[in-house]
C-alpha cells in the first residue's frame, strides 16, 4: 500500500478515536476498571484469542486459492496484524465495514495481487456478516427454549428472525453469484478513498468479475473451505460472549454463559441497526441496557457491562491503527 494511504487510514482512525475517548467520563471509567480488577484483563487478553479465529477464518480462504508464481508467501502472523488493524477501522468508521474493508485490499494488494487479495476480503467480510445474521437467528431459539416469551416478544422475534433470513438469503446469493462489483462500486462512493476506489474499477472491471467468479468458484468447488470458515466465525460469535460473562462475573456471581450469549445476541443486533454511527456510539450501550433488562437484570449491570466493553473496543482501536503507522509499506509500491 502506498504511504499516503496508509497515513490517510491512521490519521481517519486517530481522530475519529480522540473524538470517542473524549465522550468518555473519566471518573466513571475508574470505577469501572477499580471494580471490574483483573477480569477486564481477562477481557482484553480473550480479544487476543478473538482475533486469532478471524484472522484463521481469512487464512485460510487465502490458502484456498491458486496462487500465481509472483505472488508471495503471507505468514500468519502479518495477517493476524491486519486483521486487528481491519476491525480497528472497522470500529472507527461509519458501516462497520467501510474502513476495514479497502484497507485489507490495498494492504494485500501488492502481496497476492488484486484479483486474490479482493476476492480473499471480500469474501471473508461476507463470511464475517453473514455469520452475524445466523448468530442472530439461532440466539431466538435459545431465547425461546430458556425464557417466558409474552407475545410482544413472540411478535418481535418473527420479525427479528425474517430480517435474519432475509439477511442469510442475501449472502447466500452472494456466495454463489459473487458481491465484488458491488462492495467496489459502494466504496468508490466513501470519503477520503473515493478517488483511488473509482480508479480502481475503472481500470480493474474485467478482474471485478474475474473475482465474482472466484467468490462463486469457492462455495461451490471447495465447500470444506467455506464451512470451516463459517465455522470459525460463528465460533468467534458464540466465544465472544465470554467478555459479557468475565464482566457480569463481578456483579452478579450466579450469571451463567447462555444469558450472556443472548445479551450479546440482541446487543449487537441492536447496535449494527446503527451502522451509520462511528463506534456504534450510544447503540451499543442501549442495547445492553435493554438486554439486560429483558433478562430480568438491573439497569447498572447492563450500564457497566457498556462501560467496559466501550473501554476494550477503544483500547484495541488504538492497537489496530498503531499497528497500521508500524506497518512499513513496500518501496516499489510507495
Amino acid at each position: 500500500m502506498k504511504k499516503k494511504y496508509q497515513n490517510i487510514f491512521f490519521i481517519f482512525g486517530f481522530v475519529v478515536l480522540l473524538i470517542m475517548i473524549t465522550q468518555l467520563d473519566f471518573q466513571q471509567v475508574w470505577n469501572g476498571l477499580r471494580h471490574a480488577g483483573y477480569w477486564f484483563i481477562a477481557v482484553l487478553l480473550l480479544w487476543l484469542f478473538l482475533y486469532f479465529i478471524n484472522t484463521s477464518s481469512w487464512y485460510i480462504i487465502i490458502k484456498s486459492q491458486k496462487a500465481k508464481p509472483e505472488h508471495e508467501r503471507i505468514s500468519f502472523g502479518w495477517l493476524y496484524k491486519i486483521t486487528i488493524s481491519g476491525f480497528a477501522l472497522n470500529y472507527a468508521t461509519p458501516g462497520g465495514l467501510m474502513g476495514g474493508v479497502p484497507y485489507r485490499i490495498m494492504t494485500l494488494v501488492p502481496k497476492i495481487g488484486t484479483e486474490r487479495a479482493s476476492s480473499s476480503v471480500i469474501l471473508f467480510a461476507m463470511t464475517h456478516v453473514f455469520c452475524h445474521f445466523l448468530f442472530w437467528f439461532l440466539s431466538i431459539f435459545l431465547f425461546v427454549f430458556t425464557q417466558k416469551v409474552t407475545l410482544f416478544m413472540a411478535l418481535l422475534f418473527l420479525v427479528i428472525g425474517a430480517f435474519c433470513l432475509l439477511g442469510i438469503w442475501f449472502f447466500m446469493s452472494g456466495y454463489r453469484k459473487g458481491l465484488a462489483n458491488r462492495v467496489m462500486n459502494f466504496i468508490k462512493h466513501l470519503p477520503f478513498i473515493k478517488k483511488w476506489a473509482q480508479r480502481f474499477v475503472e481500470s480493474h472491471k474485467e478482474q471485478l468479475d474475474t473475482i465474482d467468479q472466484q467468490i462463486a468458484s469457492l462455495h461451490a468447488q471447495n465447500p470444506k473451505t467455506f464451512f470451516s470458515a463459517v465455522l470459525l466465525e460463528l465460533t468467534s460469535r458464540v466465544a465472544s460472549a465470554l467478555e459479557v460473562y468475565f464482566i457480569l462475573l463481578v456483579i452478579m456471581p450466579d450469571i451463567n454463559f447462555l444469558q450472556c450469549v443472548m445479551i450479546l445476541a440482541f446487543t449487537s443486533l441492536f447496535a449494527n441497526l446503527l451502522f451509520f454511527i462511528p463506534l456504534q456510539l450510544g447503540g451499543r450501550e442501549g442495547g445492553f441496557l435493554m438486554a439486560t433488562a429483558g433478562l430480568g437484570m438491573t439497569a447498572g449491570a447492563g450500564i457497566f457491562v457498556a462501560l467496559l466493553v466501550r473501554l476494550r473496543e477503544l483500547i484495541w482501536t488504538g492497537i489496530g491503527l498503531l499497528l497500521i503507522k508500524l506497518d512499513k509499506p513496500k518501496t516499489k509500491d510507495s
